[in-house]
């Protein structure tokens, strides 16, 4: 394949041959002649020049937080008997002009490295590859393309800012999380909390007085796990965000997934594009809801209504945190409703207008609604909310009914 310097070589060379015959000009027909054979000759030198390199790539981390460094390195190895060209490496990456490196002439069996770094501004997947190895004759008329390692994906996650976890509950949540035991309603017997009861539960456990005042079944909870329990759903819907709330938004979910994972909560996340990742806990399980996280685009109006019915007909309690962008009246009376079988409520919307500072308000049916505008960082709005949650309680008294 010629380069642009031979394509000029070859161009000049017929003019020139051209200009020598029809003109009678030998000179002309002799430095066309000249150059014709210079590109014949590094042909020539291609053919003959015979390379065995083996490239590796390394992504430093494979999964990365946007706007966290991200490194690529590649290993080159020279697996021929004579010493290779000067070599040029050209990696492809999905959404830029991708990568050219140079490395120098390797002896038989020698290696070296080279890397490069990769901007992580947006989140989503990144194809990188195919690798490509490049020689040139030494005058860099023709050279020669090889093809030398695959396709990797770099996942970049959503931007994860330092937040505390979402909030433990107690009270009328079989599977409730508490830092400290309530020892609540002793009544002859040690039990810390009344729940109502589940099907499976032991009769024996039944408490008649406040099954007799509540005109349902209690049951005693003689512990509260220390496992935290919380729901959190990502209203994605294309008529509530632009472009800019839809990536605060998966932002501030990401970063209350991970808070989550690091005090070992039980955490099920879904999105109006109808992901559901159930409850679990684990390393395993926040990278799976960031992976989802990292691609999910704007989703369609039904997938908000059909959330919220997949959370009423499923296991409720613990904590709900539905993020978002703008709230309507009528989305935050649904999520009110909703929100009663859950120990706390919390509904974060991010404002598309400029205000002066985080608003917190209350909702219907004890829902709390948290409004971020968008000069505020999520991180610092959320820790207001948990500094005022500090002093009054937003967990409801055991054994209520909704």
């Amino acid at each position: 394949m010629l380069t642009r310097r031979g394509w000029l070589t070859g161009v000049s060379a017929a003019a020139l041959l051209v200009a020598g015959r029809v003109f009678g000009f030998v000179e002309a027909y002799v430095a066309g002649a000249v150059l014709a054979a210079l590109l014949v000759l590094s042909g020539l030198w291609l053919v003959v020049t015979r390379i065995s390199v083996e490239v590796s790539r390394d992504l430093h981390p494979p999964r990365v937080s946007a706007g966290s460094p991200s490194r690529i390195d590649l290993h080159v190895t020279n697996r021929g008997r004579r010493r290779s060209p000067l070599l040029t490496l050209r990696d492809r990456v999905s959404g830029t002009r991708g990568a050219l490196l140079v490395v120098n002439p390797l002896r038989p069996g020698g290696s070296a490295r080279a890397a490069y770094r990769f901007p992580t501004e947006r989140r989503g997947v990144v194809s990188i590859g195919p690798l490509e190895v490049e020689i040139a004759d030494p005058l860099g008329l023709a050279r020669l393309v090889m093809p030398a390692t695959g396709i990797s994906e770099l996942i970049v996650y959503p931007r994860v800012e330092a937040v505390s976890p979402l909030p433990l509950t107690s009270g009328n949540d079989p599977m409730a999380g508490a830092e400290h035991p309530n020892a609540l309603g002793r009544s002859g017997e040690d039990f810390y909390a009344l729940r109502a009861y589940v099907v499976g539960d032991d009769l024996r456990r039944v408490h008649w007085p406040s099954t007799a005042r509540h005109d349902e079944l209690m049951v005693r909870q003689d512990e509260l796990p220390w496992q935290g329990r919380a729901t959190l759903v990502l209203d994605a819907r294309v008529t509530r965000h632009d472009e800019v709330t839809l990536e605060r938004a998966v932002s501030a979910a990401a970063s209350l997934v991970t808070a989550g994972a690091r005090r070992q909560d039980l955490i099920r996340y879904l999105a109006t594009d109808g992901a559901d990742s159930g409850f679990a806990a684990g390393h395993g399980h926040a990278e799976a809801v960031l992976e989802h996280l990292a691609c999910i685009g704007p989703t369609g109006e039904g997938g908000f209504r059909r959330t919220l019915d997949t959370l009423a007909a499923g296991t409720t309690g613990g904590a709900l945190v539905v993020v978002g962008g703008l709230f309507t009246d009528a989305d935050l009376e649904q999520l009110g409703r909703l929100g009663r079988r859950y120990g706390a409520a919390m509904a974060v919307g991010f404002d598309r207008v400029t205000a002066a500072s985080p608003q917190t308000s209350p909702g219907p049916g004890g829902l709390r609604v948290l409004r971020v505008a968008p000069d505020t960082a999520f991180a610092a709005a959320w820790a207001e909310v948990q500094r005022r949650s500090r002093s009054t309680s937003t967990a409801r008294p055991v054994g209520s009914r909704p």
